[in-house]
């Protein structure tokens, strides 16, 4: 992935996709290392049916996250290697 520094503030909102298209939800906010910065995890909102499937690790508030490794791209959208999920 392109290390061009980018705000997390960008990624409110933008829909999470794999690279095959399948639809994950919405970033609703981030977790990061406070210390470093460093992007950790996304939490979404308006999760689709194909997420809720799958066994993802979860917020207390049961919201579904997706580890930042697993970012492949950003743009319009945010793309994951489902792999890196799943």
């Amino acid at each position: 992935m392109d290390e061009e520094k980018k705000s997390a503030r960008h990624l409110m909102g933008k829909r999470v996709v794999t690279k095959t298209g399948k639809i994950f939800g919405d970033v609703s906010n981030v977790v990061f290392e406070v210390k470093t910065g460093e992007l950790l995890q996304l939490v979404l909102k308006n999760t689709t049916g194909y997420c809720e499937g799958l066994d993802l690790e979860r917020t207390k508030n049961n919201e579904a996250l997706i580890p930042f490794s697993a970012v492949v791209a950003l743009g319009d959208f945010v793309v994951v290697a489902e792999e890196d999920i799943i």
